[in-house]
């Protein structure tokens, strides 16, 4: 059966789209109330980049576990999704039930991405067990519901959202769980899905055995040392070029610079279906290397600075899909769930160092000369891709 074939409910996608956003707003949305948090629970200073930081920690412990314990693949994947959905919105409801430290805080914040680690990767292999063909599309789709999830915190703050934070959290947690039950209740378990996998240590380095697995997940390493640094660095880069504007409008063109990217990811999908995903990948992560290296010139250049970020911010992302489809592709059959998770364990903990390094870079350097620096993941991406463009 195949994506063309009628056969395919057309409910799968659209479904698979959702859950994915209502799983992934516990890791995302939960940021646009960190200030309110610190302030009413009288958390220590500093506790915002370490709230955050947790949840990036957990999520790589979770996916190093899920991946050194098969469980995406000994495990029914919407099961799975569920059982994480419920529990994150647990550990994120917890926050506002239950009264507690700056420690707890933080326990429960990197539980909540640990839980994360069966939403986000297991996610896209449920989509790879219904999409073949045209998996490229379908995946385009769920990355660029998790860019929007990413931008939507910028979106809040733009719009001066006075939610108490208690309700925000509340809220999201009820969206991630009802995401866990509309995928287990509306997504079968999929035609293109393997079972049979048994517990192996070995599992998850056996997957870098194959040398197309291989150039997909250097490739996506490489696309990682860019992606969230940017991210993460957008308001900087904003308020350096353009000094005086107003918190409120450089938090709405960070929306948009973050938003741009489901353009990217969404229409890179279609144009998979043309080009292949190995070509949409290299041409964006080719194109966003460029990015990195005009950056050099644009951040002198006020006027020029809101559409530059936007381009960037639509090519920066929309390989990202590609990667995964590629990976889910060149990964042994029965290690498809092991083999996403393992390569998004990994390349989360780049974007760690590269965060890290970038900060570093910008007490020695200019801002002018610091993220040219981030060309180095799109070259080496580039040049680790070659193998899958040829073929």
């Amino acid at each position: 059966m195949s994506e063309t074939n009628p056969a395919v409910p057309k409910r799968i996608l659209p479904a698979i789209v959702f859950s994915q956003f209502a799983g992934t707003s516990l890791w995302f949305a939960g940021n646009a109330v960190l200030p309110e948090l610190q302030a009413s629970l009288h958390l220590q200073e500093g506790a915002l980049s370490l709230l955050t930081s947790a949840v990036q920690f957990g999520f790589i412990l979770g996916t190093l576990c899920f991946a050194i314990l098969s469980l995406a693949d000994r495990v029914s994947p919407r099961l799975l999704f569920l059982i994480c959905a419920v529990l994150g919105a647990a550990a994120n409801a917890i926050i506002v039930i239950t009264p507690t430290s700056t420690t707890g805080v933080l326990i429960l914040r990197a539980a909540t991405g640990f839980l994360l680690a069966g939403i986000y990767p297991v996610g896209m292999k449920i989509a790879a067990s219904w999409y073949s063909g045209k998996l490229g599309k379908a995946i385009g789709y769920l990355v660029g519901a998790l860019v929007l999830g990413t931008a939507f915190p910028h979106l809040l703050r733009g719009l001066g959202a006075t939610l108490p934070w208690q309700s925000m959290l509340i809220g999201v947690s009820m969206l991630a769980a009802i995401g866990g039950l509309v995928i287990f209740i509306l997504v079968p378990d999929g035609p293109y899905l393997s079972k049979g996998a048994k517990f192996d240590v070995r599992n998850m380095f056996q997957v870098f055995r194959v040398p197309d697995f291989r150039a997909a997940a250097f490739g996506y390493f490489g696309h990682m040392w860019e992606l969230y640094t940017l991210w993460a660095f957008t308001p900087f880069i904003l308020m350096y070029t353009l000094p005086n504007l107003p918190s409120g409008q450089v938090s709405l063109y960070s929306f948009a610079v973050i938003a741009a990217g489901a353009v990217g990811c969404i229409g890179g999908g279609y144009l998979s279906q043309v080009w292949g995903s190995a070509k949409v990948a290299f041409v964006q992560l080719l194109l966003s290397g460029l990015c990195c290296v005009l950056s050099v010139f644009i951040l002198s250049a006020p006027a020029f600075i809101v559409p530059f970020m936007i381009i960037w911010g639509i090519v920066v992302a929309g390989d990202s899909p590609q990667f995964s489809a590629l990976s889910a592709r060149t990964a042994p059959p029965q290690l498809v769930g092991t083999a996403l998770t393992v390569v998004t364990s990994i390349g989360f903990a780049i974007t760690i160092i590269s965060i890290q390094f970038t900060g570093w870079l910008l007490i020695q350097l200019s801002p002018e000369h610091t993220f040219v620096w981030l060309a180095i993941g799109p070259l080496l991406g580039l040049l680790a891709l070659r193998r899958l463009v040829r073929t």
